[in-house]
C-alpha cells in the first residue's frame, strides 16, 4: 500500500453496493462476519424510476431499494463505506488469503475475503441524445421496462443481430413496433417474419434522439423524421474493473454464436470464485444479463459460499492452535495428572520388535511408560525419554511396581530441541505428533540416535482418522522417509499402514496406524530365534 496508515482488519470487504453486494454483505453480517461495503454510488440502474420483476419490491426505485438494504445490512452489523477504491493488491500476511485495499478518502482495510460486486457500464451507439435518456425511455430489456412502455411507439435499434429477438418480445408488449435497421443486414427470412407479424422496417441511419418536455419523442433516420415514445437498443454490458485489473481477476466475452454480447468476470457460477484465491464476484459482474432480483439471488448464495469457505478457513486455525498447544509440556502434564491410562503395551512394538535380540532400546515420548516396561520385561535395558514430568514421575513409579526399575532409566528432554548423546540399539517412538515440518526433523534426530544395525520404529495415527495427526496425502508419510533415508548411514526402509481395534476410540472402532521401520545396516545384530 502507498499509504502508510495501518489498514483495519475486517473479515469481507465487499466493493458495490448494489443488490447483489448488499445480499452478499447481509448473509455474511447475520454470519456475524466483520463485512465493510464500499460503494463508490454508481449504481447500472440508477436512472430508472423502478425495479420491476423483483417480487415484495416490484415497482420500488433503486435508490430506495438500495437505501432499504443499506439499512438491513447496518442494522446486522455491516458497515457501509461511500467512497471508490484507489489500490487493491493481494498481501502475504496470514495463513490465508489477505488483500490490503485503500479508498479514495485514505482509509484502508486489511481483508480475509474481497467480493467484486462492481456491476458493469453500458456501452450504447454514438446517436446524439441516446445515452442521455438511457434507463427512462431509451430501454433494452422487456421485462425491466416493456410494460411501461406497453402499446406506445417502440422503435428497436438494431445494432447487431439480437435485435430480432428484442422485436419479438416488444411486439408481446405493443403493436406499434418497429426495426431501425441500421447496423443489421435482413435476410429475407428476416423480413417475411417481420411482415408476419406486422413489424415495418426503416432503413438508415439513426442520427439524433429528440425530446420534449423531458420526455423522448422521436429520432431522426436518415432524412426524415419518426415519432416515437421509446427506443430499445442492446447496449454492450462490459464488467471490467479496475479493481479487478488490480487482483488480476480474468474476463471472457459472452456470446450467442458469433455475436460477442457482454464481457464478464470470470467465477464459478455457483461459488462465485475466482482464479485469484479470496476473491469472488457477485450480480452483473459475473452475469450482465441479470435482473436485479437475480443479482440479489446470487450475492446471497455467494455470500454463503464466502462465510463457508471462511469457516473451513477459522477451523484450520483453531486445530492448528491446539496442535501446537498440545505440543507443549503443560497440558501434558495436566492429561497426565487427572488421566488413568490403560498401561497396556503399544500393540505395534512386540509385533515388530519381538524378533529382535534385547539390546539397548530408547521410547521418545514415552509417557507412563508402558513400552519401557515392556521392553524391560523383554530383556531390554531401556530408556524412556519425554519432556512431560508428570508422565515420567508415573513412569518411574510404574516401573517400580512392575519390578524392571533396575533396567529403565527416564530422561525428561524435548525431542524438537534434543541432541543425541549415544546410541541405541533400539529407537521407537509412538504416537508423536508435532506440527508442520517438526516431525521430519524429530525423526532426523531419531535416526542420529540409532546404533549400526539398530533399528528405528516410528508409529503415526492415521490423519483422517485423530485429530492432530499431521501430514500430507499419500501415506505412508513419504517426508519422514525422506529423512530417514538423507540420515548418514545405510538404511532400509519400509513403510505400512496397519488397521488396528483403536483403544478409547469406542467399542471395534478401526483406526490406522501409519508405520515406519527402518534399519541401520553396518553390524549384524543377533536375532532371538
Amino acid at each position: 500500500m502507498t499509504d502508510s496508515s495501518a489498514p483495519s482488519p475486517v473479515d469481507v470487504l465487499v466493493i458495490g453496493g448494489g443488490a447483489g453486494g448488499l445480499a452478499a454483505a447481509l448473509v455474511l453480517a447475520r454470519s456475524r462476519r466483520d463485512v465493510v461495503l464500499v460503494d463508490a454510488g454508481e449504481p447500472r440502474n440508477a436512472p430508472a424510476d423502478a425495479v420491476h420483476n423483483y417480487l415484495g419490491r416490484e415497482g420500488t426505485s433503486p435508490g430506495e431499494l438500495t437505501a432499504i438494504g443499506r439499512e438491513e445490512v447496518q442494522g446486522y452489523g455491516a458497515r457501509v463505506v461511500d467512497g471508490s477504491v484507489v489500490e487493491a493488491v493481494a498481501t502475504d500476511d496470514g495463513p490465508g488469503p489477505r488483500f490490503d485495499v485503500r479508498l479514495d478518502d485514505g482509509s484502508a482495510f486489511s481483508a480475509r475475503r474481497v467480493v467484486l460486486a462492481t456491476g458493469v457500464r453500458d456501452q450504447l451507439p454514438g446517436v446524439p441524445g441516446l445515452a442521455e435518456r438511457w434507463g427512462r425511455d431509451v430501454l433494452h430489456c422487456p421485462y425491466c421496462h416493456g410494460w411501461e412502455v406497453r402499446d406506445q411507439r417502440i422503435g428497436i435499434l438494431a445494432t447487431n443481430a439480437a435485435a430480432l429477438h428484442q422485436v419479438g418480445l416488444f411486439r408481446q408488449l405493443s403493436d406499434q413496433v418497429c426495426l431501425l435497421a441500421q447496423d443489421v443486414e435482413l435476410s429475407h427470412r428476416d423480413r417475411a417474419r417481420l411482415r408476419a407479424t406486422s413489424v415495418p422496417v426503416v432503413e438508415g441511419p439513426v442520427t439524433a434522439v429528440h425530446t420534449e418536455d423531458d420526455a423522448l419523442v422521436g429520432v431522426t433516420v436518415g432524412d426524415q423524421r419518426l415519432a416515437l415514445d421509446a427506443v430499445v437498443v442492446a447496449s454492450f454490458p462490459d464488467a471490467g474493473h479496475p479493481v479487478a485489473e488490480a487482483l488480476g481477476v480474468p474476463t471472457h466475452d459472452m456470446s450467442r454464436g458469433e455475436l460477442v454480447m457482454a464481457r464478464a468476470l470470470t467465477a464459478d457460477a455457483m461459488t462465485g470464485s475466482t482464479t485469484v484465491p479470496g476473491v469472488f464476484v457477485v450480480g452483473n459482474a459475473a452475469n450482465p444479463m441479470g435482473t436485479t432480483i437475480a443479482a440479489a439471488a446470487n450475492g446471497t448464495q455467494v455470500g454463503a459460499m464466502v462465510n463457508a469457505e471462511l469457516v473451513e478457513e477459522d477451523t484450520a486455525l483453531a486445530v492448528q492452535a491446539w496442535r501446537a498447544e498440545q505440543n507443549e509440556p503443560g497440558p501434558w502434564d495436566e492429561r497426565y495428572a487427572d488421566h488413568v491410562w490403560s498401561g497396556n503395551v503399544n500393540p505395534r512394538l512386540p509385533e515388530r520388535v519381538s524378533s529382535l535380540a534385547p539390546g539397548r532400546a530408547l521410547d521418545v515420548g514415552c509417557g507412563e511408560g508402558a513400552d519401557v516396561l515392556w521392553l524391560a520385561e523383554q530383556g531390554w535395558d531401556a530408556t524412556g525419554m519425554d519432556f512431560s514430568a508428570v508422565g515420567l514421575e508415573r513412569a518411574a513409579l510404574h516401573a517400580v511396581e512392575a519390578g524392571v526399575e533396575d533396567r529403565t532409566h527416564w530422561r525428561q528432554e524435548d525431542v524438537r530441541s534434543w541432541e543425541p548423546d549415544g546410541t541405541w540399539d533400539l529407537v521407537v517412538s509412538h504416537y508423536l505428533h508435532l506440527a508442520d515440518d517438526a516431525m521430519a526433523d524429530a525423526v532426523r534426530r531419531l535416526t542420529a540416535a540409532v546404533a549400526p544395525g539398530g533399528t528405528l520404529l516410528v508409529v503415526l495415527h492415521h490423519p483422517d482418522d485423530v485429530l492432530g495427526a499431521p501430514g500430507p496425502d499419500g501415506f505412508p508419510a513419504p517426508e519422514l522417509v525422506d529423512a530417514v533415508r538423507s540420515a548418514d548411514g545405510d538404511w532400509e526402509v519400509e513403510t505400512d499402514v496397519v488397521d488396528r481395534v483403536g483403544t478409547g476410540h469406542g467399542p471395534g472402532v478401526v483406526v490406522r496406524d501409519i508405520v515406519l521401520e527402518a534399519r541401520r545396516r553396518g553390524s549384524d545384530r543377533e536375532v532371538a530365534r
